[in-house]
């Protein structure tokens, strides 16, 4: 796999067929990364067809004009530079309310992993940054350095699931004494001896992406998005998302099959369910040999589709 990918979108034809775009449709892609899939999305959208693609870090769009993967004179997309947090108010401001269609992509690009000074893997020394926006004050180091100890174990063991949570707590807390942790190769050193043997680098890729979730506030991210997506969906429109990691995925399941965040199905009278969503797959949708073989980040994939019912 070459080094300068931005992204390789994972499930690229099971998701957008999932879509069931039309071509006079509006749709919106809440992470543009690389531009894959906004680009098959456009590759099939009509000369009345609407596209925005949201994305917080800048390069990314930066990445759309120099890799080409988007025409960004094509009058049907439209550069949503922000957090999909805010999804409501931008499709007010650019009148694209009802949508037909909203797609999510879960994963960090490979941009972010594999560029060192965004401080997002173990497996490059860099800055502990890890800010999705750069513009961000929180920092992976902030966090790192400032959070108390309890604070520390909580994130590890709730966004990391990392059992021996509060060891990990003490000895950062202890070791930033000494010095400032600032750096992805020192938090690297510091966590090894707290990785088991045999899976060291499952247990390293947990703490980093709890950090990750704790500095871009992903979760509470993701909820108020869902709950906004369904707000702004057409009847009949549908909701593709591809989440890489079980908080994120139970997340999503819940909300799609019975439309809030805990997952309480309501019941009419008669006990049917009470649900603004028909899932469009019942059973989650994962990448197949083929692919993982091209691309192995995909391995992790998981795909949910769901039409909204009723109302606007």
């Amino acid at each position: 796999m070459p080094d300068n990918i931005y992204h390789i979108p994972a499930l690229l034809s099971e998701t957008i067929n999932g879509l069931a775009l039309k071509s006079d449709g509006v749709y919106v892609d809440v992470t543009f990364g690389g531009g894959g899939h906004s680009g098959a999305i456009l590759s099939q959208l009509g000369p009345n067809g609407r596209l925005l693609s949201f994305d917080q870090d800048f390069e990314a769009y930066e990445n759309a004009i120099t890799g080409g993967r988007i025409d960004v004179n094509d009058n049907r997309w439209e550069f949503v530079h922000g957090n999909f947090r805010y999804l409501k108010n931008f499709l007010r401001y650019y009148n694209a309310i009802p949508a037909d269609g909203i797609l999510a992509d879960l994963g960090v690009s490979f941009h972010h992993f594999d560029t060192s000074e965004r401080g997002f893997s173990f497996r490059f020394a860099g800055p502990l940054d890890m800010r999705m926006n750069r513009q961000a004050e929180k920092t992976a180091a902030k966090v790192v350095n400032e959070y108390s100890e309890e604070q520390l174990a909580n994130i590890f063991f709730l966004f990391g699931e990392m059992k021996n949570a509060r060891q990990i707590a003490k000895a950062i807390c202890k070791s930033r004494e000494r010095n400032p942790i600032e750096r992805t190769e020192q938090l690297t050193e510091l966590l090894t001896p707290f990785c088991g043997r045999d899976k060291e680098k499952k247990d390293l890729a947990r703490v980093f992406q709890a950090l990750r979730i704790e500095v871009n506030d992903e979760m509470s991210a993701l909820r108020e998005m869902l709950q906004q997506a369904l707000e702004v969906l057409s009847p009949g429109g549908r909701i593709a998302i591809l989440t890489y990691h079980s908080l994120e995925d139970r997340i999503v399941k819940n909300f799609l099959r019975t439309g809030n965040i805990e997952g309480r199905l309501q019941k009419d009278f008669y006990g049917n369910p009470l649900t603004p969503f028909t899932l469009v797959n019942n059973k989650v949708i994962t990448a197949g040999e083929e692919e993982v073989g091209k691309n192995p980040r995909a391995r992790s994939a998981k795909l949910r589709i769901a039409e909204k019912t009723g109302s606007l």
